[in-house]
């Protein structure tokens, strides 16, 4: 698949475009349940279509057991003695402990320090602290305003329920020529976090809105779910489907200018791992490709030994390795819209791999065909790209058995993807190869160039700009 830039009734997201849903959603308080999930999912809703699915408190899914919904209203902490609110979950999401149970109380200070987090290690940022399935209540504070608290008394108030409802999460199906099915997943359950996860959230919501209308050899499931319990309700609900999952990625933290990271799928050797690294080599000097290990994001539920679906994890900065991690100076300073788009466009590379790769036949595999006579070997003279379109064609030709991938080409080659897939098209057009004759997966091929559009070195990716 290849994208051909903007038209008017296709247009392609700019970095502005997607830092805009980024924006929008990092207000809005999310946990693994509640109406702050359902918020998030209204404003991808307006991108696409998103089928939206309700599993009720106490569904077992595997070893997991759907817990009761959590919504705040308000959480504050107030100094008696001053009136101050020294702690207000109105001013950040982040100051409450995640899923805290109603409370109203009065407290010394010392009391009240057993119920307030802070990080030492960056003692100007409020950490972000969850407590999922065991009934807890807390705050989170920079530690220097922790170590500026007055001795005295504080009125304490969380306004929240915890009680039997729903986990939510949300789906999106685009769907190609077959049944085969790529997974793009993101997590929705971070409060505000900007680039763990609304980068995320907003950079798959808008690639899904691009693929509307076009048509693709694979369908392409978009998911977006709470961490852990929500790839679990969907893993469970989709158990005897998931043969039809041939690639996958778990986005995140995609907005920052580090890296990018790809984990490798527990496989090691699956497509969507070697599709990621032919796509990381040529990303820049920070790109960083690593092996599966279990822990991290959804992928390693999706890695799980009872499922082992071809799903890795794509990133800038590493989870965990950037300072601002999970804490509130992950804030929309850190993502930028260049940033964004140049994720975007490594995604878009990606996929247009998958849609594009096959196994060509050479139709005249005894010597080398003259290429010359039908205007197809260009002399150097004059065109520095001569030389390097010549060799992808040279190798297409010599590789062409029915065995091996235009990605194989590719890395046998030493050549971009593009170039190769390119190269193949030309010759089909001069009916030098068959290129329907096979794909790597053994699934349809869309019937014209005009029918793909995601992922090309040229117009398509520049539209998107860079980092």
């Amino acid at each position: 698949m290849r994208l051909t830039g903007s038209t008017p009734d296709r247009p392609l997201p700019s970095g502005e475009d997607i830092f805009a849903t980024v924006a929008e959603l990092y207000p809005i308080c999310r946990s693994i349940t509640g109406d702050g999930v359902r918020r998030t999912l209204d404003i991808i809703g307006r991108l696409i279509d998103v089928e939206r699915h309700e599993v009720p408190t106490g569904t077992r899914l595997f070893d997991w057991i759907v817990p009761d919904e959590w919504n705040i209203r308000e959480a504050h902490v107030t100094c008696v003695s001053s009136g101050e609110r020294v702690i207000d979950f109105a001013r950040s999401n982040l100051h409450l402990l995640g899923y805290s149970v109603q409370v109203r109380a009065r407290l010394p200070l010392a009391a009240l320090k057993e119920h307030l987090f802070s990080d030492p290690a960056h003692p100007d940022a409020t950490p972000y602290r969850t407590s999922y399935y065991r009934e807890a209540w807390g705050f989170c504070l920079p530690h220097r305003a922790l170590l500026a608290l007055p001795e005295g008394e504080y009125d304490v108030v969380v306004d929240s329920t915890l009680a039997p409802g729903s986990l939510t999460y949300g789906e999106y199906l685009h769907r190609g020529s077959g049944e085969a099915e790529v997974l793009l997943s993101a997590h929705i359950c971070h409060p505000s976090l900007a680039n763990d996860n609304c980068s995320g959230l907003a950079l798959l919501a808008h690639f899904a809105a691009t693929l509307r209308g076009r048509r693709t050899r694979y369908s392409y499931r978009f998911l977006f779910a709470p961490g852990t319990i929500g790839a679990l309700a969907w893993l469970s609900a989709n158990e005897p489907r998931l043969g039809r999952i041939r690639h996958g990625l778990v986005v995140s933290c995609v907005g920052d200018g580090g890296g990018p990271v790809y984990k490798k799928s527990r496989r090691g050797d699956a497509m969507i791992d070697r599709v990621m690294r032919h796509v990381l080599a040529a990303a820049g000097p920070d790109a960083e490709v690593m092996d599966f290990f279990p822990y991290g994001y959804d992928e390693r539920q999706f890695c799980s030994p009872g499922f082992d679906l071809p799903v890795g994890l794509f990133q800038r900065s590493l989870f965990g390795r950037f300072p601002e991690y999970h804490s509130s100076a992950d804030d929309l300073d850190l993502v930028r819209p260049e940033h964004l788009a140049r994720s975007y466009a490594l995604l878009a590379e990606a996929v247009d791999i998958l849609e594009r790769d096959r196994r060509p036949l050479n139709l005249f595999p005894k010597g080398e065909p003259q290429l010359g006579r039908r205007g197809l070997y260009a002399p150097t003279g004059g065109d520095p790209e001569a030389p390097a379109r010549n060799m992808a064609r040279l190798w297409v030709l010599n590789l062409a058995d029915g065995r091996h991938s235009l990605l194989d080409m590719a890395e046998r080659a030493g050549m971009r993807f593009t170039e190769i897939a390119d190269a193949a098209e030309t010759l089909a057009r001069a009916g030098l190869i068959d290129d329907q004759a096979s794909s790597s997966a053994r699934e349809g091929q869309p019937r014209s160039r005009s029918d793909i559009i995601i992922g090309s070195k040229g117009q398509g990716i520049a539209s998107v700009g860079s980092s």
